[in-house]
């Protein structure tokens, strides 16, 4: 169950979406357990984000213009050790084997399936908080 003990947890998220309205729907369901996630509208200003801010986790979009999400987890994977480790969860719209494939080969850790389910965000980043948070 979740609640109010979530708080966040200092969980630091971002997610990468051209599209402004998928944007506002995960922040807005995150926020409901006071979790709060940074937002970029392109692959590059993500990347740049990235790189200036240590993030926990981060959601990305496969299709977007200028680079696509596929090229940017893979330039994500390329990077410093940090950026090798931290999880990324394909947002994705298409859920055919072979784009989950292609996501897992480039280095994405799970996929999050467009629409979202908001018990299905909860239950990936509370699965992300157990291998984060070590047991009391």
């Amino acid at each position: 169950m979740r609640g109010a003990s979530w708080s966040g947890d200092g969980v630091k998220i971002i997610y990468i979406d051209d599209d402004a309205t998928n944007r506002a729907l995960l922040r807005d369901m995150l926020e409901i357990e006071n979790i709060a996630v940074d937002e970029a509208g392109d692959a590059r200003t993500g990347l740049k984000m990235i790189d200036e801010r240590d993030y926990d986790l981060i959601f990305m979009d496969l299709r977007m213009p200028d680079m696509n999400g596929l090229t940017a987890i893979r330039q994500l994977r390329a990077g410093g050790a940090r950026q090798k480790s931290v999880p990324i969860i394909v947002v994705t719209a298409d859920p055919s084997d072979g784009v989950r494939s292609l996501c897992r080969n480039a280095g994405a850790t799970d996929f999050l399936d467009k629409p979202i389910s908001m018990e299905k965000l909860f239950e990936m980043v509370g699965a992300f908080r157990k291998r984060r948070v070590p047991a009391r």
